[in-house]
């Protein structure tokens, strides 16, 4: 990595993120200095780990309308300091911005319903951003500092599968085409695989964060990794620095912080989580507060808005073959799908499991569970998968014994297993079966919008989201909810400038991605809401350093 960076430069970020990456980056398009330092070994966070959508509205009116009803419950939202506005006037500039200074190359995704798509609004694609595929051969011997994604989203061993490609994957037994397509990524994936330790045809978040890896490579932004800030340095009313890895940075313009959020500092989650969800999360383990905690330390605004502190989404844990412990999220691949269900602690349905993960964590919050069980049988396992466990050929008998995954012959005897009272288990089977036979979820209406059915089977009818259980054995899991990043964070204006107790802007501080309070308010109204305005907060705060000479602005 370039090196040998003066101590004194114009800007210091903390976080190697989106977010951070991306100040960075074209902070140093605009020919400004810049140290980028992350606490860990690799770049990418949460990020590299994610989906990597871009929520990136370009017509402002209709998500302007959206916004008020998925935020403000239809009333019209507050928008304190107008910082939800200037998300939405600057989202699309940035998109432009960062394609033309970085590396960075985003796509619209033609068809991904928002969240709730039958209010005013939302759209049913378009509106959302995708990376383009990279070459990770393009980053060199840097490629090693790249996060990689979680390994149970990568088979083979490290190959990365495009959303576009998913359903080949599933029907490769059953469709020529299908096959043709997945022989090829396969033989691709094989020759990749002889020079590097994992695929290097990159797809999703892993894409992302690699094209804006490459982007601080060219543009010779000072990166130092293992690099933890430890101070921030205050005086004369403004920022002057930071002290990190035991060094003192000073920062003639300015310091970022973007280091990712709380969602791993265990004081904070017990403030602001509700019990059940403080167990577990999802996002990167780095992210633990640190920019928060720096910026509090010298009189910085702290701010919860909204209901949720954090956004959530339902996880399942297990212990991976060299000890570690694994989180997989359950997010789009299999709660949905026709064939499965849920139930809680006395073997009922509580909830439309097709729902947005965020909706379906609030539902077990606001029940006060600690768990719940996701439910199906053995034609949905070889259809498609559960959690971590591949379809095809999904081996449960290696789950079984892991203590994952729990097996049973008829539904009493799964019951049984799960500590449940088998008649309950049993009628609540034999009603949703009912409810599945004729397509239509009385109870809870599942299948009932186009979100929903965007992630069903389309070759399932009349309802992509609805199938009876019925194939022995049967299988479960247990879901526990969890997030995948926090929504509360540093007081900020519409600049991303970050603010003290009296609501006025600490000369030389900003904050980026989700150290600041989230402009959603702790709302999910779509996919890639955190990454489009970490992404478009990178550029207002780049735009406002680059007209700070160095007073306080």
């Amino acid at each position: 990595m370039p090196g040998g960076a003066p101590d004194r430069v114009d800007v210091v970020v903390i976080g190697a993120g989106a977010a951070g990456m991306a100040a960075a980056a074209l902070c140093a398009a605009e020919g400004l200095s810049v140290v980028l330092i992350e606490k860990t070994a690799s770049v990418g966070g949460t990020t590299a780990t994610s989906g990597g959508m871009v929520w990136a509205p370009e017509d402002i009116a209709a998500a302007r309308a959206y916004l008020d009803q998925v935020i403000g419950q239809g009333i019209g939202a507050e928008d304190p300091g107008g910082r939800r506005e200037s998300f939405l006037a600057h989202a699309a500039a940035a998109m432009a911005a960062l394609a033309a200074r970085t590396e960075l190359r985003l796509q619209p995704v033609a068809r991904y319903p928002d969240y709730y798509p039958d209010l005013p609004g939302a759209t049913l694609g378009g509106r959302v951003l995708e990376p383009v595929p990279f070459d990770g051969r393009a980053l060199g011997r840097h490629f090693a500092l790249l996060r990689p994604p979680i390994p149970e989203f990568t088979p083979f061993g490290g190959m990365m599968i495009a959303r576009a490609d998913l359903a080949h994957f599933r029907k490769f037994t059953r469709s020529p085409r299908s096959a043709m397509i997945v022989a090829r990524r396969l033989a691709a994936y094989a020759w990749q695989r002889l020079t590097r330790p994992r695929g290097t045809t990159l797809v999703l978040g892993n894409a992302l964060a690699g094209r804006l890896l490459l982007s601080l490579l060219r543009l010779g932004v000072d990166l130092r990794l293992e690099t933890p800030a430890t101070k921030l340095i205050f005086a004369e009313g403004r920022v002057q620095g930071v002290v990190a890895g035991g060094k003192t940075l000073s920062a003639r313009r300015g310091v970022v912080l973007a280091s990712g959020g709380f969602s791993h500092d265990p004081a904070l989650r017990a403030a602001l989580l509700p019990a059940p969800a403080r167990r577990f999360s999802a996002a990167f383990a780095g992210d633990s507060g640190d920019g928060i905690r720096l910026a509090r330390a010298i009189g910085a605004a702290f701010e919860r808005r909204g209901a949720d502190a954090a956004f959530w989404a339902p996880v399942s844990s297990f212990t991976r073959d060299d000890g570690s412990v694994a989180i997989f999220p359950h997010t789009v691949t299999d709660r949905g799908k026709p064939g499965s269900l849920v139930v809680d602690e006395r073997g009922r349905r509580f909830v439309n499991e097709a729902l947005s993960y965020h909706e379906f964590v609030r539902a077990m919050l606001g029940a006060g569970m600690a768990r719940a069980f996701l439910i199906c049988d053995h034609a949905f396992l070889r259809r498609y998968g559960l959690g971590p466990i591949a379809p095809i050929f999904p081996r449960p008998r290696r789950w079984i014994r892991r203590g994952y995954l729990t097996a049973a012959g008829d539904s009493a005897e799964l019951a049984r297993a799960l500590g449940l009272d088998p008649a309950t288990l049993a009628a609540t089977i034999a009603g949703f079966n009912e409810d599945a036979g004729r397509g239509e979820d009385r109870a809870f209406g599942r299948g009932g919008d186009a979100y929903q059915r965007h992630l069903g089977d389309p070759e399932r009818r009349p309802n992509p989201c609805l199938a009876p259980l019925t194939t022995p054995p049967f299988y479960a899991i247990i879901l526990y909810p969890a997030d995948l990043g926090t929504s509360a964070g540093l007081a900020t204006d519409a600049s991303g400038r970050v603010l003290d107790a009296a609501g006025l802007p600490i000369g030389g501080l900003y904050a980026a991605g989700n150290d600041m309070q989230s402009v959603m308010d702790g709302a999910y109204p779509g996919p890639g809401i955190t990454l489009g305005p970490a992404l478009t907060f990178a550029y207002l705060v780049c735009r406002t350093l680059c007209e700070n000479d160095g007073h306080n602005k």
